[in-house]
């Protein structure tokens, strides 16, 4: 899917229609928006902070290269990043 520059990957999925529940609405309190970026993809997003790390070591199947998605804000510099949902992803609020 195309977003422009500045837009949040959690907003944009969502609004897409992807399961992204995102249950904090982004306020990162939760890991019910995490994904899995792409391998090749992973050093061009800026390091996770600290409380992000501690919320994504609650998230089921958790990976070396997942994020939250209310955390990455779209750039020119992420163009063509690839993501995907964990496996046991589902939205609990019916999207």
């Amino acid at each position: 899917m195309d977003a422009p520059a500045g837009e949040r990957l959690l907003d944009v999925a969502q609004a897409a229609g992807e399961p992204l529940e995102g249950t904090c609405e982004g306020q990162m309190a939760c890991s019910t928006c995490h994904v899995i970026v792409a391998a090749e993809d992973f050093a061009r997003l800026p390091p996770a902070s600290e409380e992000e790390e501690d919320l994504l070591d609650l998230a089921a199947h958790a990976t070396r290269t997942s994020r939250l998605a209310c955390q990455i804000w779209l750039t020119d510099a992420l163009d063509g990043l690839t993501v995907r949902l964990p496996t046991d992803a589902h939205d609990m609020q019916g999207r």
